[in-house]
């Protein structure tokens, strides 16, 4: 098999826009005053506080934990005394206690933070705990914890281990400098996954427009790794998990059906360079990189961000605002979310931040549905987004329930090509919102 320009079926080609940043070489942003740092920054439970306002704290210490098994903890990105404790909004819009950090400038760090040993040493348990304890999430942007992805029943076998380097959506290059600055971190990763899981087999997929970063990552791949480079045609939304695996595979994942039900695991380059430095420097999550960019920001950068940061103070060491800024999105346009503040927090899923002008941020105006079904042929599961989004909006969910709402990836390929500019996404989502709100309250 020719592992050379895969893809799936569907989707969309959106301008990449990734040139105000791919050349950007990572950079330390500068030691934040105050972190702010929610206890909630991942799919699951919340974590209670471990601290209270006047403890001193260290960086990489544990600050919140929780005993639920989908839940990942939180350790500190400075060293200083916790102000308070006190309930803020997140950058997803979800309401989340949060530890009040004072830097004292010290940036002592915490007697646990220490290499774990060798790979060839640990036993899949052991890494698998490595993972939990060091609070490492899905850092894609879906937040969920890693140690509960490599924990799967004993009946799901999983055979094929891939990271996703795709990287599809505009703008970001987070991930693509990391696969330049930091190869042998993710292919580390790579293989402490597939040791995890028992798995001889490992990809990574990186799309076509990144060939600087096949190239880097080919470089540090040695004989007897089982790892493998696949290129993936430069295709949106062809960083999703599922239109991984069937590019990279073939295999389908059922309706309603998660990746270990056809033998893969998928993993972001970030979340295997976390894993990388928990294993090796005994680094929990208490930093990540993230991509400022768009032209509404004076100096795009790559910036290696205190998890806690807020958003302001990162778009300040990128020069701050070109003019008056028309919408700032966590992530990038295509899947990202839309922030009413400057003043929320970087989380472990903050990859991006893009500020757009006033000018792009400019609505186009919506016009009746004219049947064309481009909606239809873009869609990458196969789903009829214009009669979805109808039954919706006549809050028919019901309706829209039995068009498979809920299969829906939220990729917005269906608004993108919309000549009508019909808010076919969003309506979508709102049913899925509804649909699954009626199920938990029936149970």
């Amino acid at each position: 098999m020719k592992l050379e320009n895969l893809t799936f079926k569907g989707g969309v080609d959106v301008p990449h826009s990734k040139a105000l940043t791919e050349k950007k070489s990572l950079e330390y942003a500068k030691e934040p005053s105050i972190v702010y740092i929610p206890l909630h920054q991942h799919t699951g439970a919340p974590c209670e506080p471990l601290v209270k306002a006047g403890d001193k704290v260290k960086i990489g210490q544990k600050i919140g934990e929780s005993k639920a098994f989908v839940s990942a903890p939180i350790h500190s990105s400075v060293s200083g005394t916790v102000k308070n404790i006190s309930k803020i909004t997140t950058p997803t819009g979800m309401k989340s206690d949060c530890v009040v950090i004072e830097t004292d400038g010290t940036n002592e760090v915490d007697e646990s933070v220490k290499p774990k040993g060798n790979l060839d040493n640990l036993t899949p348990k052991e890494i698998i705990g490595i993972i939990k304890e060091s609070g490492i999430t899905g850092m894609g942007g879906a937040g969920f914890p890693t140690h509960v992805k490599l924990s799967p029943p004993p009946e799901k076998k999983i055979d094929t281990i891939i990271i996703n380097g795709a990287e599809c959506e505009p703008f970001l290059t987070s991930d693509h400098r990391v696969m330049l600055e930091m190869p042998e971190k993710v292919v580390f990763g790579l293989k402490a996954i597939m040791k995890a899981l028992g798995v001889e087999r490992g990809f990574i997929g990186v799309e076509t427009n990144k060939m600087d970063a096949v190239d880097s990552l080919r470089s540090v791949i040695q004989e007897g790794d089982n790892v493998e480079i696949v290129t993936l045609k430069a295709k949106y939304p062809q960083g999703d998990e599922k239109r991984v695996i069937d590019a990279v595979t073939g295999r389908k994942v059922p309706s309603g059906g998660l990746p270990m039900d056809v033998g893969c695991v998928v993993s972001n380059i970030s979340t295997a360079k976390a894993i990388s430095e928990a294993i090796l420097e005994g680094k929990p999550v208490y930093e990540r990189v993230v991509t400022v960019t768009g032209n509404g920001v004076n100096e795009p950068k790559n910036l290696i961000v205190k998890i806690g940061t807020t958003f302001q103070e990162v778009i300040d060491q990128a020069g701050g605002f070109k003019g008056v800024p028309g919408k700032i999105i966590m992530g990038g346009p295509m899947m990202g979310l839309s922030q009413f503040s400057t003043e929320v927090p970087v989380i472990k899923g903050s990859g991006g931040i893009l500020v757009l002008t006033e000018e792009e941020a400019l609505a186009e105006k919506e016009s009746p549905c004219i049947k064309c079904g481009r909606c239809l042929e873009v869609c990458p599961v196969f789903l009829q987004p214009l009669y979805i989004s109808a039954f919706a909006l006549r809050k028919d969910f019901e309706g829209a329930e039995r068009l498979g709402a809920l299969d829906c990836v939220e990729c917005g390929s269906c608004s993108f090509i919309c000549p009508s500019k019909r808010p076919l996404v969003e309506s979508i989502r709102f049913a899925k919102r509804e649909v699954l709100a009626k199920r938990k309250k029936s149970q």
